[in-house]
Parts: C-alpha cells; structure tokens; sequence
C-alpha cells in the first residue's frame, strides 16, 4: 500500500504541511508580496505557493528539508539585486534562506 501526500490547493493548505519556523518565515513573506502587490492573486503552481498578477506568474516561495526559497519568476530580477542579495545563497532564478535569516528586503 502506498501513501500519498495530497498536493495543497491553496496557499494555506501549502504552509499547513511545512515546520512552524518555516511557515512563520514564509507568512511573513506572503504578507509582504500581499502588501508590495495587493492586486496579485494568490495560488499554487509547480506544487510552490505562489502568486500570479493580471494571470503571469509573479512569484512564488516554498519550504525545503534545509532552507526556504523565494522564486521571483525572473533570473534578470535575482541579477539586478545581486549586490542586495549577498549573503544569500543565489540561483539564475531562486533565493534561498534559512529561517533564522528571513529575507528582509522588499523586492
């Protein structure tokens, strides 16, 4: 017999299947997108909680064994603030971050 975790449907449902640091971290998060663009929709894309606006990907953040990641949809956003960004582990397109170095910055 197999178990299998169902795949969350929204936001909420994302941040109920991860640790209670990470969901603290990424509440924050979500309440600063919430507030930077309040007219973004939220929503769930590639199994991520994400956030789409006029119906294109805006960004997206999740929680992972080790760290959690923010995904600004962009890899010419992550290179515009890689000076900012130091100190953060960087990919073309994620930003990673423990939950005891939350990001901070508004993007």
């Amino acid at each position: 017999m197999s178990s299998t975790k169902t795949k969350p449907r929204t936001i909420d449902e994302y941040l109920a299947g991860v640790n209670a640091d990470q969901r603290a971290a990424l509440e924050k998060l979500r309440k600063t997108i919430g507030t930077v663009a309040p007219k973004a929709e939220e929503c769930i894309s590639y199994g991520l909680a994400a956030f789409r606006l006029n119906g294109r990907p805006l960004v997206a953040f999740g929680a992972w064994a080790s760290h959690c990641a923010f995904y600004p949809m962009s890899s010419a956003t992550v290179k515009a603030f890689q000076d900012q960004l130091k100190g953060f582990k960087t990919s073309k397109g994620t930003i990673r971050f423990s939950t005891d170095k939350p990001c901070r910055r508004h993007w």
